[in-house]
């Protein structure tokens, strides 16, 4: 396996149910529900809801996490029941059971959270420019923005125009 992921965010389905993965990214939110901790970890290409509860031994670990950590973890792909289904996101119809928990960076307290789309003043914004790259919208933004300007350049080679 991969040292750091099996898959990304974005690409498990219920057709990986019962499969040993592994996954890296940001967590971008916890959510304690009395002996059982939610985790959603995400990188660049999407988000997966990961747990553990309990039982599980990694529960300590993955209990000391917090927004924006680097996480490696390694857990099982789990169907949800079907009232616990997301349809919003393409992995809303699993999650991992997780194993085995990996800080691969800590993260000290954020002077502005990544997820949500609260405003803050544009210097708060520029200090933290970093941060606020990886805000949802922006990273969007980023994207479609390169998609045009590689569409751009294609259609330009296709017609013979060389750039300097």
């Amino acid at each position: 396996m991969h040292a750091y992921r099996s898959h990304t965010c974005a690409d498990l389905n219920t057709a990986h149910a019962g499969q040993t993965v592994r996954l890296s990214g940001w967590v971008h939110r916890v959510r304690d529900h009395g002996g059982v901790l939610f985790v959603d970890l995400r990188d660049h290409y999407g988000v997966t809801q990961v747990l553990a509860d309990s039982d599980s031994p990694a529960f300590r670990a993955l209990e000391a996490v917090r927004a924006e950590y680097v996480i490696r973890v390694d857990g099982t792909v789990k169907l949800r029941d079907a009232g616990l289904v997301n349809p919003k996101i393409p992995t809303g119809g699993i999650e991992v059971y997780v194993t085995a928990v990996e800080v691969l960076g800590p993260a000290e307290e954020l002077p502005l959270p990544v997820f949500g789309d609260q405003d803050y003043p544009e210097e708060t914004r520029l200090a933290y420019r970093f941060l606020d790259l990886r805000r949802e919208t922006l990273h969007r933004n980023m994207m479609l923005r390169s998609r045009v300007v590689k569409s751009l350049r294609d259609r330009m080679w296709a017609a013979g125009f060389t750039e300097f």
